[in-house]
This record gives structure tokens, sequence and C-alpha cells, in this order.
């Protein structure tokens, strides 16, 4: 014999055009009463259970984190399972690209035309920079789906594929460019910096990182270590020895030339950081870029600048021509026919390498490159991209045919 079930709610009988139904009242998410009915005792029990269920869904629902509060804790999930290296750029791009334009909404409340409007700004960055927002949208939305505080993922058809502007594709500088560049900033502050990384290839962060505990100078073949790694967090630096990957951590031979330079640094240096600032300490990110900015200022080529209009600063675009003085400072001079980047030092040393006829497996692992395809891709780019230099092995290779 079926047990008989205890009702917890009260019900009464009500006749509705003729035929008799059970009522009862159900308190939904908003704390109002909602009348439900059933034909029978169970079908009434039936929906008052399922009431009572969608009002503590809805509940749950109505009380979920806002974009900020449920990204931060799943950057803090991530904490446990990447690199601090990692984690930092993770934090970087979630603050700025998804916190900044959602980060106010509840995570319930986002929708997929919510999500488009905060990728716009996003497209105008580099490819590989929209492809990793558009995985971390993803990421964050998909964990928070399967853990039930959204029903519907916004990110569901977001797609990683094409978006953002493409990156150009990386030129070393010529010998003759890069003896033009040190002659133009031998006696200036980014001389050290350029120098490390036309004749080391250390990243960016690993030459603001370098100390001079890991340069070896006095040794029969001069050397530096990579152990450090320079990061910024609101403009502050930060020097880790958690480095990007384990293959960035590397003893490199360096050259004379570069071995005399920093001699002559350490000389003179009153700190422990082969680059540094004023008071000794490694530079901030806005004292890398005015440290770069002596090297843009000298080079002739379009770019935005500010000027002081009625009190306030507004941006025009800059033609400087090649040879003149800059009208706003006399002692710089437009002598630089090509732009550079710090990365381009990098791909110039590595080239070189290649050029030079040094293996790819020892390139690899002077660069610091974790996957080889990386080494590869530039080494084919270098080695065969002249028709001088293919010419002699395509007569070889099909020599047989001539015969």
């Amino acid at each position: 014999m079926p047990k008989k079930r205890i009702l917890n709610f009260n019900y009464n009988m009500v006749t509705i055009k003729g035929h008799q139904y059970y009522k009862a009242y159900v308190q939904n998410a908003d704390e109002k009463m909602v009348i439900v009915y059933g034909k029978t005792i169970e079908e009434l029990c039936q929906k008052v259970d399922d009431a009572q269920h969608r009002s503590e869904e809805d509940a749950k629902y109505r009380y979920a984190p806002t974009v900020k509060e449920y990204a931060e804790k799943w950057l803090l999930m991530q904490s446990a399972n990447v690199r601090t290296t990692t984690l930092i750029d993770y934090t970087s791009k979630v603050k700025r690209h998804i916190i900044a334009p959602l980060g106010h909404m509840k995570m319930t409340e986002v929708t997929a035309d919510d999500i488009k409007m905060a990728l716009v700004p996003v497209s105008k960055k580099s490819a590989s920079v929209f492809k990793s927002v558009n995985i971390l949208l993803k990421c964050i939305f998909n964990s928070a789906e399967d853990s039930k505080i959204i029903r519907y993922n916004p990110t569901r058809f977001l797609s990683t594929k094409g978006g953002g502007v493409p990156q150009k594709e990386r030129e070393s500088l010529s010998d003759e460019q890069v003896e033009k560049l040190l002659d133009t900033i031998r006696d200036l502050p980014p001389y050290v910096f350029v120098m490390i990384g036309l004749y080391a290839g250390l990243r960016r962060e690993e030459i603001l990182a370098l100390k001079w505990d890991c340069v070896f100078l006095d040794t029969d073949t001069p050397y530096l270590l990579v152990r450090r790694a320079w990061h910024t967090e609101s403009n502050r630096p930060i020097i880790m020895t958690d480095l990007k990957t384990k293959a960035a951590r590397r003893d490199i031979a360096i050259p004379e030339r570069l071995a005399e330079c920093l001699r002559e640094a350490k000389a003179a240096s009153t700190s422990e950081y082969v680059i540094a600032n004023d008071n000794g300490e490694p530079l901030s990110y806005s004292q890398f870029k005015n440290l770069w900015r002596f090297i843009i200022v000298r080079t002739a080529k379009p770019r935005i600048a500010k000027k002081k209009v009625g009190g306030k600063y507004v941006k025009y675009t800059l033609y400087p021509e090649l040879g003149a003085m800059a009208k706003n400072n006399g002692k710089v001079q437009y002598v630089l026919d090509f732009e550079v980047t710090p990365h381009q030092l990098r791909h110039t040393y590595i080239t070189n390498l290649i050029a030079a006829g040094v293996d790819p497996k020892t390139v690899q692992y002077l660069a610091g490159h974790e996957n080889s395809k990386i080494t590869m891709d530039i080494y084919a780019k270098a080695k065969y991209n002249r028709p001088e230099d293919v010419a002699p092995a395509l007569a070889d290779a099909f020599a047989m045919w001539n015969a």
C-alpha cells in the first residue's frame, strides 16, 4: 500500500466553470504569493514543488555576482594552475577588456550583444590580443555556466577566429640600420638596453630585470644569465624569478662588443640593476616609455604628438623631415629613417645567428624559445627568403634533370 504524502502547504477546493480544482499559494522569488491549481492532490503537489524550485532558482540568479566579482574569483581560481607570469597577463587583460566594460553588470544580465560591444575596442588591438580576450571571456562564462550561476551563456557562439589588427611581419634591422641606430643613441640612456637586445637577444622583460650578479665579464668567454623577468602592476615594477617558460632560463655567451659596453656601464653604475632609474631601482612602465622616446623622437616617421593649446593638450600628426631639427627641441635631429621596436632588437639577434650558420637547436636555446616551431618559422624566412640564396640549392636539386 503506497505511503500517504505529508503536505507542507495549505490548500482548499475551488470551482471554476463547473470544475473542481485544488488550490494553493506559493511564494515566488519576489516574495509575492502566486496561485497554483491542480485537478488532483498529486498534480497540485507537483506544481507546488515546481513553483518552489523555480523560486529558489530565480532567487539564486537574482543574487548572482557581478562580472567584476566573478571575473576576480575566476582569476583567483586560476592562480593555483598557471604560472605567475601567465596570471599577470590574464589579470591585465581581464581588468582592461572585460571588467572595465562589463564589470558593473550581473553575470545573469549579460547578453551576446553586450559581449560584442565590449569586443569592439579590442578589435582595434592586435590579432593576438583579440584572440586572448575572446578565450578569456569564454573561459569565465563557461565556468559560471558549469557552476550554475548563469542559465544562458552569452559567449556560446563567440569565435576566436579573425578579428583584431593583423600584426606586421617582423623584419630584422640591416647591418647599416644597426650602426645608424647605435651611432644615434651612443651617449643616450637607451644605449645599453639596445646593445643587450642586439647582441644577447633578451626580451624586454629580461633586460629590465637583469642584475649585475648575472653578468660575468672577466671570464675567458663573457656571458650572462637569464634568471629574472620584469613586469609592472599599476605602473610599479615587479621583478620575478618565475620566467615566461622553462626555456627562458638560459646562459648566453656574449660578443666582446657587448662585453666592453657592459664593463663601461658597470663601472659607472651605482645600482644592482643593469638598467635602472635615478634611484637605482628597476624602471616603471612609464619610465621605460620615456627611455624609448629617445629613439622615437629621432625617427623621421609620421606620428601622433601633443601640443598645448589654450591650457589643454591636443593631439596632432607630426611629419618630421629627415635631417631636420625638432622645432620644440634644438638638440634633437631626425636622423633615423626607419622605425625600431624593442622586440625588433631580439628579432635581429636571432636572424643574425641564423645568417651566421648557427644550427636551429642552438638558436632555439639562445632565444629561449620553448616551441621549436617559432624558431623554425624565423629560420625559414631568414635563410630562404632571398632567391640568390636558394638558387644554388635548386640547381643541385634538379641537376639530374638537366643531364
